[in-house]
Formats: C-alpha cells, sequence, structure tokens
C-alpha cells in the first residue's frame, strides 16, 4: 500500500472550489433537458408515435442522418435513467421509459428499412447501367453490314444482341436486287396518267 495520505473530503462548502461546467457539454445529452438524473413519468410518457417508413422514402440523406442520430441520442439519455433507477431505485419510470424506446427503436427500424430500399435500387440501377455500356460497346466494334438480323427479346434487359444467331451470307447482287424489289411498285398499280384519268372520271361523276 502507498504511505501517501489519503485525501479528506471537504465538509464546508464554503471552502470547496467552484468547478464550472460547460452548459454545451456533450455530456448533457445523456440527461434531460432539465438536467436532471431521473425524468417523471407524465413527461416521458408524453410523446408521439415512431415514423413510418412510407413517411421516410420522402426525406432526404442529410434527414434521415439527422433523425438516426437523434434517436441515438435519446436512447443514451434513456439507458442512462434505467441505469440510475436500478441503482436508487424509485420505484416509478420503468414501464415509460421502456414505452417510449421502443418507440425510438420503432423509428430506428424504419430508417433501416429505407435506406435499404435505396441501396437495393442503387445496385440495380448501376448493373442495367453496365449491361447498357457492355451492349453499346459490342454492337460499335461490329462493321454495319455484317451485323446480324436476329434479336433475343429479354424482359429484365430488353433488346440484347444476340451472339449465337447464325450468319447471314448477302452478296452485293442480292443487295441490289433487294433494295430494287422495295422501291418498284405492284404490278396491279396503274400507272400515274392511269391514276389521274380514274379520278378525274369519278370526279365528274359525282
Amino acid at each position: 500500500m502507498s504511505k501517501e495520505p489519503l485525501p479528506q473530503p471537504v465538509l464546508d462548502p464554503a471552502r470547496r472550489s467552484q468547478v464550472k461546467v460547460d452548459e454545451n457539454h456533450g455530456l448533457w445529452a445523456f440527461f434531460n433537458k432539465a438536467k436532471k438524473f431521473l425524468t417523471t413519468p407524465e413527461v416521458e410518457a408524453a410523446h408521439g408515435r415512431p415514423w413510418s417508413v412510407e413517411e421516410l422514402r420522402h426525406k432526404s440523406f442529410e434527414d434521415l442522418h439527422c433523425l438516426w442520430w437523434t434517436c441515438v441520442k435519446e436512447r443514451n439519455r434513456l439507458a442512462t435513467e434505467k441505469y440510475e433507477r436500478e441503482r436508487v431505485k424509485p420505484g416509478y419510470g420503468e414501464y415509460e421509459g421502456d414505452q417510449r424506446d421502443k418507440t425510438v427503436w420503432r423509428t430506428q427500424r424504419a430508417i433501416k428499412h429505407a435506406l435499404t430500399e435505396r441501396w437495393y435500387a442503387y445496385e440495380e440501377a448501376v448493373k442495367l447501367d453496365q449491361e447498357a455500356q457492355k451492349l453499346a460497346r459490342e454492337t460499335r466494334n461490329i462493321p454495319r453490314g455484317d451485323r446480324k438480323l436476329a434479336y433475343m427479346r429479354d424482359p429484365g434487359r430488353g433488346n440484347v444482341y444476340n451472339q449465337d444467331a447464325p450468319e447471314v451470307e448477302t452478296s452485293e447482287k442480292d443487295a441490289n436486287e433487294t433494295s430494287s424489289k422495295l422501291r418498284r411498285p405492284p404490278l396491279d398499280m396503274p400507272p400515274m396518267q392511269q391514276q389521274s384519268d380514274s379520278l378525274r372520271t369519278s370526279s365528274a361523276a359525282v
């Protein structure tokens, strides 16, 4: 044991040193607004309902961040008062404190739910963007005359280039014949002069 004498308590209040405490100290967040170690049951029970997921979906990330840490500070205060009740055993406040803690906890659970939905939506958007960029690169590297005409329809990704489609060999002669057939009018269509004569005849008859 040490041979140094133990400090003696100062019993005279006039001789005690005045310790100045910062009014905005962070440890005050572990106590209520009145800066007392226990809150009355009436004040503890005066709270609203927890936030719902539907309401939090419309909040920004900054709002959710502030709301989360507000809940953390409130639960820290409730945990401090619960510890004090177990120490001093006042006989009141346990039920009101537990109910308030459950309400704050449900709000935190709703915040996690909303953020999880946003995370899954972000991952899905990144996946779709990567597939679109890959499809654009594959289509860009294929010459225009050799591109396949077969496409595969995938409900999840839209029109996707079909790598398994057979190659279609088309010569320049076949391409010219196909183009001329597309420009050629049908055989049963009358010439322009016959069309105009028939229109005049029908107009005169009317």
